[in-house]
């Protein structure tokens, strides 16, 4: 790690801990960057990451895309390019080094617009991409950055120049050892920017049976074309990914409401209360009812400390 980066690192440590203040994920005044701080090593939780870049100043992490797992830290950075559904814990914190890092958001707009100005040249139609990857961080990139959470003294500056950096940023990514692997995700055509297709239509009817014909048709690709280039892109295939949708969305339904597991199977898209219990099981380790009342036991445990 150069100098340039560790003295960069340390301002972003002294702003994430400025506008953050206590643990948990904390929006800016920026509206796609996003501080998070945790004090101690978390157990393993899920959540759907949107198309987007991490960066850790303090601490490390590990993500598991189905069974593959990224682990970085500050030498690195994590791009997610499609929505995925992952799992992840925290595995270096304390109180007096708090695991700190920044969330920046993107759309795939954005991307084509970077690669537009920039007159970026890659494959038309490559092969598709695994949606995500970790590339090691570089003192150019994390310039960027700096300045794009420096803004957050300047509040008045943040819609002329924040959208600046954050172009710079995806630049820097675009250029970075996997940018081709982001570039697909924008290229109208690719076997990526279709199976982008595919996701966007399993995230937004998580809920219904569909046929993989229809999936395919969406990707205008056979059956088993869309098999492989799916299962490139988020390492499942696509009825793993709706079942991976469905259980995140229902342990959220138990958490914020006060309804019973066999009302929120069949709200999900589950027919069978006991198939939906079994797999909740398999994912979460708990069945529904043990693992809603571990969990808000855990979250006022950590509101009382």
């Amino acid at each position: 790690m150069t100098d340039s980066i560790y003295k960069n690192q340390v301002e972003l440590a002294k702003i994430i801990e400025k506008y953050s203040g206590q643990d948990g994920a904390h929006v800016t005044a920026i509206p796609s960057l996003f501080f998070l701080r945790r004090s101690n090593v978390t157990e393993l939780n899920h959540r759907i990451y949107k198309p987007s870049i991490c960066i850790i100043v303090q601490g490390a992490k590990e993500i598991f895309l189905a069974h593959e797992r990224f682990r970085y830290g500050p030498s690195d950075y994590l791009v997610a390019s499609v929505d995925l559904p992952v799992s992840g814990q925290v595995t270096e914190a304390s109180p007096d080094v708090p695991y700190l890092a920044l969330n920046l958001v993107f759309t795939p707009s954005q991307i084509l617009e970077v690669i537009s100005d920039f007159k970026i040249q890659g494959e038309k139609k490559g092969n598709a991409n695994r949606g995500m990857f970790v590339s090691p961080i570089e003192s150019s990139m994390l310039d960027a950055v700096i300045r794009l959470a420096r803004l957050l003294e300047n509040p008045n500056d943040i819609p002329a120049l924040a959208p600046l950096y954050t172009k710079e940023i995806l630049y820097r990514v675009l250029q970075g050892q996997h940018g081709g692997s982001l570039e697909q995700i924008a290229i109208e055509g690719s076997s990526t920017f279709l199976i982008r297709d595919v996701i966007e239509q399993i995230m937004n009817n998580y809920d219904r049976s569909f046929r993989i014909e229809e999936l395919a048709e969406i990707a205008n690709m056979s059956v088993s074309s869309l098999h492989r280039h799916f299962k490139e892109v988020t390492a499942m295939s696509p009825i793993q990914f709706q079942k991976q949708l469905r259980l995140q969305k229902a342990r959220q339904l138990l958490l914020s409401e006060s309804t019973d597991a066999a009302d929120v199977a069949f709200r999900v898209g589950y027919e069978s209360p006991s198939q939906f219990s079994r797999e909740y099981s398999r994912m979460f380790g708990f069945p529904p009812k043990e693992d809603i009342k571990r969990l808000r036991e855990s979250y006022d445990e950590t509101i009382n400390v």
